[in-house]
């Protein structure tokens, strides 16, 4: 009894002193442990995603690539496989499973005899609190602050609210945080398609995502994957049957890039600026949210492929640049050519080096280990650049462009120009173009900017050319000095001087003498003519007259230039503007005057699905939670946009652009057989070659030139540079829809006029127009007059008065009370 006594005081003083030890080390390790009440509130760092118009990924932003799902959202599947894995008695124990810590402590004696890792017992809860609270210190403080922390958290949360934190935060390899990315990243599926076997997989994770990595360490992953599938067999989750098709189950891993993701790099770029703009980097990065663009993968895949092919053949008229580089051997060439680095831009094609030349041929190695040819057809535009504008000899070999060991750019090709099939394995020769250029497609009636491109290629810069680059915009300026005429007394048919015209800028300087691209003179020509045939005189004498400040108004109403010099250059473009803004202007030309503010963005989302941002701000009463019938009446919701300028001189100016298209320096545009509008433009120098222009519903405009602006080369302009990417873009992009005729506003009257002189037609006359007139400002029979202003070639300050006959119709066609000229000002000097 003694001894029996004796064992029971010493068992009760080691459980005393236990439990006091026990006591203490939760007091002190307690101290200082981090407030875990935050997690009530936490939202974890979450993937910003935006998408395109179709709802495909365009691009993602994160600093953890984690993508949130509410517990309640969470297939039972996923939720089942973790459990098994991770923590089988979740539901059951309070933080901490004491009977799996008595498995790893056994396990972990064993583990130490043998000299084998020590294995860890943390459940769920457990993990939750050294993920979010504590570190990865790996140490027994740390363990038992953990416990104490996975106590108390399941004292104030929830299981569920525990488990959802746990599968959005945890890393489980291949820059995926929480389970929803793991499925997109590793399986390029939503969580609700996965199938067992890829559940099991993604569970199987959590320990060590690299040490299961599914192509590096396959039969490791493989097997820790059959582990868990066994698992939740065992758990009563799944059927012997769906356990033995899930391990048979290969591990296969499919990326998201290959198939979800939209290429519009430029735009892409541009809505992250944007939004780091709006919401700020942090929230850019971490905020979760979900963006939906207005990109059209198709007119943007149309856009990057007609800026590109417009550029490679400018470029093509210009010369040979030289190869890549050159292989001084030829001992296993197709390493070497695989270890080349392949220049930016050249991305889009393919590496070869010339293996061996004769007269018609190249003989080439691929980079991929191939062979092929170059027939002396594709490289005969390859004559030799020569510094400035000079080119050598025409090519008639192969040799005089090509020489062994040369390392170039090749595409297939299957076709020669005349269409006839070539042999397969034939390539044609390649070079990066020199000269970049911006092109930006919209909706003229919404602003939405439904494609673009900013540039050759992102990976040479990612300046986007369409937003950013300041360039002078040259003829396509005309249609807005146009338009402040039309507002001011002028008429499509208004005759003006094609004359040379000087002015003096001031003391001491020269005079200044504008001129026509064509060095020549019209005489009297009607303002649809001198836009048709992009005078440039004519211009200058119309802003002088309607005052330059009148012009300045309207390239701001516009969104043009908000600070525009009042001097009469600018009349022709010398001042600076971008793509996009342009682009906008003559959009709302063909809308009917409506202002419209460029937008890449439709709307954004939080992570809770709350909408942050849109841009369409009109009211909708009663659209909200309806559910859409096709026999439900369209919801009238208003029209709240500014008027920029009256709709009939928008539509004036939409016919005279059409004119453009139809006679004009765009002439080559017609062909598509859709109607259009549009001006070219070339600046001084032809540094910059632009056209500009639209359909009733797609407004386009881009321009070519080189980063650091020099001369694009002689007989270079907007209408061989430029006109032909419009071509090409439309003729894509309005295949399919209808020929639909330019919308006409009330208050127009079409009149039969003379194509060149403005005067009324005559019956039966082939190059009768019908011209577009605001009522009372229609020709009369035998009215004359012309806008003249010769007196400046003098010197003089011009007046902008008129020359008509005796007793003809007074010149602004207002009636036939007395007139005052079109301007009383001087305008704008130079």
């Amino acid at each position: 009894m003694r001894i029996f006594l004796g064992i029971l005081s010493a068992l009760l003083l080691i459980v005393v002193v236990a439990a006091g030890g026990a006591v203490f080390a939760i007091h002190h390790f307690s101290q200082g442990l981090p407030e875990y009440a935050q997690l009530a509130d936490y939202q974890p760092p979450t993937v910003t995603r935006v998408h395109a118009g179709d709802g495909r990924v365009l691009a993602e932003f994160a600093t953890e690539r984690r993508v949130f799902i509410p517990i309640e959202a969470m297939p039972k599947r996923v939720i089942r496989s973790f459990i098994s894995a991770e923590d089988q008695n979740f539901y059951s124990h309070r933080g901490v499973d004491f009977g799996a810590v008595l498995r790893a402590i056994v396990v972990n004696v064993e583990n130490v005899a043998t000299g084998r890792r020590m294995l860890g017992a943390s459940g769920i809860t457990q993990q939750v609190a050294k993920n979010f609270l504590l570190t990865n210190e790996v140490s027994f403080e740390r363990k038992i602050k953990e416990a104490i922390l996975a106590f108390r958290m399941e004292q104030t949360f929830s299981k569920d609210r525990i488990l959802e934190l746990y599968l959005n935060e945890i890393f489980l390899g291949n820059r995926s945080y929480g389970v929803a990315a793991a499925g997109l990243n590793y399986f390029n599926k939503p969580l609700d398609e996965l199938t067992i076997a890829e559940t099991a997989y993604l569970a199987a994770l959590p320990k060590a995502p690299n040490n299961y990595h599914p192509v590096r360490q396959h039969d490791a992953a493989v097997a820790r994957r059959n582990w868990v599938i066994g698992r939740m067999h065992e758990d009563g989750y799944i059927t012997a049957e769906e356990a033995e098709q899930a391990r048979a189950e290969p591990l296969e891993v499919r990326r998201r890039e290959e198939t979800d993701y939209v290429t519009a790099d430029y735009f892409a770029e541009e809505v992250r600026r944007q939004l780091s703009s709006r919401f700020g980097e942090q929230q850019l990065y971490e905020g979760g949210y979900s963006v939906r663009t207005t990109v059209d993968p198709k007119l943007q895949d149309v856009a990057t492929k007609s800026l590109r092919d417009g550029l490679v053949a400018y470029d093509r008229r210009h010369g040979w640049r030289g190869p890549v580089a050159k292989l001084e051997s030829f001992d296993n060439w197709s390493k070497q050519l695989a270890e080349t680095t392949v220049p930016a831009g050249g991305e889009i094609w393919q590496l070869a080096t010339v293996l061996e030349v004769s007269s018609d041929r190249a003989e080439i190695g691929i980079a991929d280990g191939g062979r092929g040819r170059i027939p002396l057809a594709e490289v005969k535009w390859a004559r030799k650049w020569i510094e400035g504008e000079r080119l050598g000899p025409e090519v008639k070999q192969v040799g005089d462009v090509l020489a062994k060991g040369d390392v170039i750019l090749v595409e297939p090709v299957a076709k020669d120009a005349k269409g006839k099939e070539l042999p397969a394995g034939t390539f044609g020769l390649r070079q990066i173009p020199a000269a970049q250029g911006g092109l930006v497609a919209m909706d003229p009636h919404t602003g939405r900017v439904l494609a673009m491109s900013g540039g050759f290629s992102s990976k040479i810069s990612v300046f986007n050319r369409a937003t950013q680059a300041m360039r002078q915009p040259g003829s396509s300026f005309k249609p807005f000095v146009y338009m402040a005429a039309l507002d001011n007394g002028f008429t499509p048919s208004t005759l003006v001087m094609d004359a040379p015209f000087a002015i003096q800028p001031g003391p001491g300087q020269p005079l200044w003498r504008p001129q026509n691209y064509s060095e020549d003179f019209l005489g009297p020509t009607t303002l649809r003519v001198g836009m048709e045939k992009s005078r440039n005189v004519m211009t200058v004498r119309l802003a002088n007259s309607v005052g330059m400040d009148k012009v300045v108004d309207y390239a701001k109403r516009f969104g043009i230039a908000d600070k525009l010099q009042p001097v009469l250059s600018m009349s022709l473009g010398a001042g600076e503007t971008t793509v996009l803004k342009i682009t906008t202007a003559y959009s709302m030309i063909v809308n009917g005057g409506k202002k419209v503010v460029p937008t890449f963005i439709d709307r954004v989302q939080d992570h809770t699905g709350k909408t942050v941002f849109k841009h369409d701000m009109r009211p909708c009463d009663g659209c909200s939670g309806v559910s859409w019938s096709p026999d439900m009446a369209v919801p009238d919701v208003p029209d709240a946009r500014e008027t920029v300028i009256d709709p009939r001189t928008a539509y004036q100016m939409v016919s005279i652009l059409e004119g453009v298209v139809q006679r004009g320096t765009a002439k080559a545009v017609s062909s598509i057989g859709k109607p259009l509008a549009g001006k070219t433009g070339t600046t001084n120098d032809a540094n910059d070659a632009w056209f500009v222009g639209f359909s009733p519903d797609l407004a386009v405009g881009l321009y070519i030139g080189f980063d650091q602006p020099r001369p694009l080369g002689g007989k270079e302009t907007g209408g061989s540079i430029s006109a032909p990417v419009f071509k090409d873009f439309m003729s894509v992009a309005l295949k399919n829809e209808p020929a639909t005729p330019f919308r006409m506003p009330p208050g127009i009257r079409l009149v039969r006029v003379d194509a060149a002189t403005g005067q009324l037609a005559e019956p039966g006359q082939r190059n009768a127009i019908w011209e577009a007139f605001k009522p009372g400002t229609e020709p009369q029979p035998g009215e004359h007059f012309v806008l003249d202003g010769s007196d400046v070639a003098s010197g003089g300050i011009p007046s902008g008065g008129y020359l008509q006959p005796p007793g003809s119709v007074p010149p602004l066609g207002q009636g036939s009370g007395p007139q005052e000229p079109a301007s009383s000002g001087t305008g704008g000097l130079y």
